[in-house]
């Protein structure tokens, strides 16, 4: 992978599964500067807050025996969901003409959901995909992780 170019004006979203930050490069390459531009949150408990019930049965035919139904796992849902609410903000944003290149930096969990949801205004845009969790870094970190990469 090619060092990133974070030139004056390029779009960072740093997000994950329940936070995504929007933040442009307000220096240059050498000396990044990222100020945030937008914030989107996502309350998301881990499945044991969400979940209510036990997990379902399920009759394997004429004999007495049941096997146990998976549960649900309402945390990686609602993961997937923020993710598509990312995308579908993402393309508003690309559409508005508010940036020309952006990085995309997320859990390869999130980065995949969100790959798949990309409208190809915003693909076309897409400098480089960092697979890494940075939300709760300071932003002097997250450019100092940019730099590095």
């Amino acid at each position: 992978m090619n060092t990133i170019n974070l030139k004056n004006g390029i779009w960072v979203m740093v997000a994950d599964g329940e936070k995504a930050l929007f933040l442009r490069n307000a220096g240059d390459n050498r000396f990044p500067n990222l100020e945030v531009v937008q914030e989107m949150k996502q309350e998301n408990p881990p499945t044991r807050e969400q979940g209510t019930d036990s997990p379902g049965r399920n009759n394997d035919g004429p004999s007495v025996h049941r096997s146990a139904v998976e549960d649900t796992d309402w945390h990686r849902l609602g993961k997937e969901r923020f993710a598509d609410e990312i995308a579908t903000r993402l393309y508003k944003l690309a559409h508005a003409g508010k940036f020309d290149d952006i990085v995309l930096v997320a859990p390869p969990l999130v980065l995949g959901a969100m790959r798949k949801k990309l409208h190809k205004e915003v693909q076309d845009k897409v400098t480089a995909e960092i697979p890494k969790t940075l939300t709760n870094h300071a932003l002097y970190e997250i450019e100092t992780l940019l730099q590095a990469a």
